[in-house]
């Protein structure tokens, strides 16, 4: 089977049950407004060959909205990074910043949290 299709089905093998269909995945995912998101900036040196990485958890909301707010720290900071799985990773040890350009942006629950 292909990625693709695993992609699909989010890892259903089987099921028992006579009317059980899979989720739609055209539905819309819940947005949040950006005063009411709890987001907390770690800052992450495992699994990266030595460099640190500073993560953004807690994102509630479409991918789209994901990759935009991602984009928008990216540039801001002028550094590299991704936005996957609802967290967004900026590289290099940046979370003053981050913390500072989330509250800017509405995001007023935004604290710094981990080591």
């Amino acid at each position: 089977m292909s990625k693709k299709m695993r992609k699909n089905i989010d890892g259903l093998v089987f099921s028992t049950d006579p009317d059980f269909q899979l989720p739609d995945a055209d539905e819309p995912v819940a947005t949040v407004e950006p005063n009411a998101q709890q987001l907390r900036v770690w800052i992450d040196r495992k699994q990266r060959g030595g460099k640190e990485a500073t993560v953004v958890k807690g994102f509630v909301g479409p991918e789209a909205q994901l990759k935009d707010l991602a984009k928008m720290l990216k540039t801001k900071i002028g550094v590299g990074g991704s936005a996957k799985d609802g967290d967004i990773i900026i590289q290099g040890d940046h979370r003053d910043k981050v913390v500072a350009l989330l509250v800017q942006a509405g995001y007023h629950k935004t604290k710094k949290a981990g080591g």
